[in-house]
């Protein structure tokens, strides 16, 4: 497939001339704190992506636990458990390159999402994990985010998508294997 270059978009103003102007409550839903609503979203969520940009560019990282793994500390703040996974660090690496960060949260059966968007830090403070208790897992590293935007996301996407409709988990036994994978980059590296 060819991507002719006359049709690629070049600025912001030529893309809007394709999209009508967002209604007004869709520019007032966004705050800069989180509201009762929001709070509630985050400790129902057992699922949320963390977006980090670094040096090397973008991760975006899934994080899940039981439902309210996340926790707020008042409407402004957000602690995020990081436990030892695949050690790689990408997305840890770049908070310390560009504290920037963008969440998704999501609540199995609910289409809408909860975004918040600020400054992260990273915290070794053992006092932290007594946040995180519920898991019996040792927490590594607390993930601190300082709301700057906080809002609902439309559920066009996990709708269109269904999600969380039985019928379209109907590909999972296509998916290929965690073995399998491992398997070829191993085969990759013996080469």
């Amino acid at each position: 497939m060819y991507i002719r270059p006359e049709h690629l978009v070049a600025s912001k103003e030529q893309l809007r001339e394709h999209y009508a102007m967002p209604n007004d409550i869709v520019i007032k839903k966004q705050l800069d704190f989180l509201a009762p609503y929001g709070a509630k979203m985050i400790s129902l969520s057992p699922f949320m992506v963390l977006a980090t940009v670094g040096e090397k560019g973008v991760d975006v990282s899934p994080k899940g636990g039981v439902p309210g793994f996340v926790k707020t500390v008042g409407e402004k703040t957000l602690l995020i458990p990081d436990y030892a996974g695949n050690n790689r660090l990408d997305g840890l690496q770049n908070i310390i390159d560009n504290p920037q960060v963008g969440l998704t949260f999501f609540v199995p059966g609910v289409s809408e999402a909860f975004r918040v968007n600020g400054k992260a830090r990273l915290s070794l403070d053992p006092s932290l994990s007594d946040f995180f208790s519920e898991t019996g897992k040792k927490v590594k590293c607390t993930i601190v985010v300082e709301v700057e935007e906080a809002f609902i996301h439309c559920g066009q996407a996990v709708s269109l998508a269904k999600l969380w409709e039985s019928e379209s988990q109907s590909n999972k036994d296509k998916a290929p294997l965690l073995k399998d994978i491992i398997d070829f980059h191993q085969n990759r590296m013996s080469d």
